[in-house]
């Protein structure tokens, strides 16, 4: 196992929980393995850099790191794909990649940093270059399962180290020959009635079926979430499914984790998945047969307070087996979000349904 990032929660201790804790994703393409990838992947970044106004040297530099992943993926990785995607706060927008794979892993990742580093089947080329140019880097690695590589570049270098790291990410990904995903996740803050750091509310949606019909009960459950202000997590819920009303219909899971005291509340229905992770173990919460937006069933709160370092709620949908255990992931649990939910996914997800999840991290 490898794994390297920056301390994670520095420069938010202290502070109410906001939006910036939280920016809002757009999956904008993923991009599988094959001999075209580098030249792909580069062109795509820097169109997404043009759209979100990035200057031409932080394009450049963007174009570089993402073809340096994008050649290792194709070059060691065997099976894997590259997203790109952006990220929006309240005033200004990011792109990221992850470089999801299941190659052969590295088994000293500190090394494999060093610049022009690199060791026969495995990937390692040009990873120094990606954490330099980066704002945010993270890397997990599984000897013999895969890697997961993800990276995160603002418009304006000098600001970039002092941006807190988000609480929450996740990601989604359609059924192979779709282009849009049925599964959707949101997060909003709640603030705190005193001086504490507030809470975290948390949705993930699984549209049933797939397709555009699925994907569009993804994208009402996440206005009628962002837009409600409703607290607790049933309260929320029984407003998803009025918003649900008439359409597909959705499995729909909604927490709220508290973070000055840990304490997580679930409400869930339909089939979501839902783990509080802490000191090693996994504790799962219940969600209830049912249909959001057809059928809705008699709800139930379910409640876990967190404990450990490795504090962690993940939700995601059945487009992921269950069939994990944080003792599958060394390391895992003491990184940011989104390395934490990228290598959920690159382990448990599968090909046949959209696929999607959502981590929260206490600091």
């Amino acid at each position: 196992m490898g794994a390297l990032e920056g301390t994670y929660g520095q420069g938010r201790h202290g502070r109410q929980v906001d939006a910036y804790d939280m920016p809002r994703a757009e999956d904008v393409a993923w991009l599988r393995v094959d001999v075209a990838l580098p030249a792909a992947a580069r062109s795509a970044a820097a169109q997404l850099c043009h759209r979100l106004g990035f200057g031409t040297r932080r394009t450049s530099e963007v174009a570089l790191a993402v073809t340096e992943a994008a050649t290792n993926l194709q070059r060691h990785a065997g099976d894997g794909s590259l997203l790109l995607r952006l990220v929006r706060t309240p005033d200004e927008a990011a792109l990221e990649f992850l470089a999801l794979d299941s190659g052969p892993g590295i088994s000293d990742v500190a090394y494999s940093l060093r610049d022009g580093a690199s060791s026969a089947g495995t990937l390692g080329v040009g990873l120094g270059t990606i954490a330099r140019l980066a704002d945010s880097f993270g890397i997990h690695s599984l000897p013999g399962r895969g890697t997961v590589l993800t990276a995160r570049f603002w418009p304006d270098r000098e600001r970039g180290p002092h941006r807190p790291e988000p609480l929450v990410a996740g990601l989604t990904r359609p059924i192979s020959g779709e282009t849009v995903c049925g599964d959707a996740w949101a997060a909003r803050p709640v603030a705190a009635a005193d001086d504490g750091p507030g809470s975290v509310l948390v949705m993930m949606c699984d549209g049933l079926g797939h397709g555009p019909l699925a994907s569009r009960a993804g994208e009402l459950a996440v206005e009628a979430f962002l837009g409600s202000t409703a607290e607790e997590p049933d309260e929320v819920l029984r407003l998803l499914h009025g918003a649900l009303r008439g359409g597909r219909g959705a499995a729909v899971g909604i927490a709220r984790l508290d973070l000055a005291t840990r304490r997580v509340r679930f409400c869930g229905a339909g089939n979501i998945s839902a783990y509080v992770i802490g000191e090693g173990r996994r504790r799962s919460l219940g969600s209830a047969p049912g249909i959001v937006g057809h059928q809705l069933p008699r709800l139930r709160v379910f409640e876990e307070v967190m404990a450990g370092v490795d504090g962690t709620l993940v939700l995601h949908s059945d487009g992921l087996t269950s069939r994990w255990e944080p003792n599958d992931f060394p390391g895992l649990f003491a990184l940011a979000p989104l390395t934490v939910a990228g290598q959920i996914f690159n382990q448990a997800a599968v090909r046949r349904d959209d696929g999607g999840v959502v981590v929260v991290r206490v600091p």
